[in-house]
């Protein structure tokens, strides 16, 4: 989504930045662990098709990504940015503007289980009802996820519908109900309208 593309937000303990070419490499290595493939219900994907992807995020208004680095400070260089990567969180609005499911992971291990997933959906919530006419905010998760059932439980998400034929359970916030946080919004560093090739 082009909303965000020039965007990083600062929150208490991580910040987020919009996905972008550099971010490809390290991503397309985290997508390869099978872990990772269960728990967001994905397929591995080449790195040329990776980057086709991320195109998509950036480019399509149906989508918002951002990626969530460790820490609060602007990184001074796109390596330092890459380094600190932790993982990422979608919006998909499939059906209606208003409604949006939600898709996130914290891909690397040792940020697991330590508050880093609940200020990320914290500070996507947030930014979400701050700049977008939201009403309600999906998830959909596999039956057998009890982790991630468990997750956005925790965070007041009510079970809507789970169904035996797609293996899938919804839950479902009213953008009422949202847990806000605070943050701060700056321009994206290393923002450009046509990013340098390889």
């Amino acid at each position: 989504m082009k909303l965000n593309e020039g965007t990083m937000l600062i929150g208490e303990s991580i910040s987020f930045v919009p996905y972008c070419k550099h971010h490809v490499k390290k991503y397309h290595m985290w997508m390869q662990d099978k872990d990772l493939q269960f728990l967001t219900a994905s397929e591995p994907l080449t790195l040329s098709e990776e980057y086709e992807m991320q195109l998509s995020w950036q480019n399509d208004e149906d989508k918002l990504t951002f990626l969530a680095i460790q820490g609060t400070s602007v990184p001074l260089t796109v390596e330092e940015e890459v380094s600190r990567m932790i993982g990422d969180i979608n919006l998909l609005f499939l059906f209606s503007p208003e409604i949006a499911e939600i898709n996130m992971m914290v891909a690397e291990h040792r940020f697991r289980r330590s508050g880093y997933g609940s200020e990320m959906l914290k500070l996507m919530l947030s930014y979400a009802v701050d700049n977008l006419s939201m009403k309600k905010f999906s998830a959909k998760i596999s039956n057998s996820n009890e982790p991630s059932k468990n997750f956005f439980q925790k965070h007041r998400f009510l079970l809507e519908s789970v169904s035996e034929v797609f293996q899938e359970t919804n839950f479902e916030l009213l953008t009422a109900d949202v847990s806000r946080c605070n943050y701060k919004k700056i321009d994206y560093p290393f923002y450009s309208s046509k990013e340098p090739a390889d």
